[in-house]
């Protein structure tokens, strides 16, 4: 059974350069996205990481920073559904650090006129990790930011401001043991 999990959180992308809500929404990698990502990979290699296959959100960003690691690493990978980022709705686009959306986010079934409730994320996530856990192999997920803090709190008791305000930057890799 596995007993350790990765994570990282998909390279930089323009709407990171540009402070807006990525969410559901797809927005590329900068060129600098694409060189953290194959960075990333170096660092995989180089720390001889036990990762036996990479798990990746559909979106571009993450599915890219993806292909990058298993180009440098030679990992199988395999797109996951479940690690889609939140769809923030009404607030896709908008900027990071808008108050509205900092207040948003501390309510925890609101969908956002249109998006989806953090318990619904957490819920796919949580199930996710449940059957990783029962495993053989030990994975690299490739996701976001808001897939980051659930998977953060699956390891970790956390208060709503801790959940809220957890974060992690572009193709920053966590190690967590289950």
């Amino acid at each position: 059974m596995a007993t350790q999990l990765y994570f990282t959180r998909h390279g930089q992308t323009v709407w990171n350069v540009e402070n807006k809500i990525c969410g559901a929404t797809d927005s590329p990698l900068t060129q600098l996205g694409r060189q953290q990502a194959t960075e990333l990979g170096q660092k995989i290699l180089a720390e001889k990481l036990p990762i036996d296959r990479i798990l990746c959100s559909p979106l571009s960003r993450a599915a890219d920073t993806a292909r990058c690691i298993a180009q440098v690493t030679g990992l199988p990978l395999t797109v996951e559904p479940r690690l889609t980022e939140q769809n923030f709705g009404r607030f896709e686009g908008t900027p990071r650090d808008g108050a509205e959306f900092s207040t948003a986010k501390a309510n925890f079934v609101e969908s956002f006129d249109g998006g989806e409730s953090m318990l619904r994320v957490a819920a796919r996530i949580y199930n996710l990790l449940d059957e990783l856990r029962g495993r053989e192999e030990t994975c690299l997920l490739v996701a976001h930011n808001g897939i980051a803090r659930v998977v953060n709190s699956y390891f970790f008791d956390m208060t709503n401001g801790e959940y809220a305000a957890f974060g992690i930057r572009n193709c920053e890799i966590r190690h967590y043991t289950f």
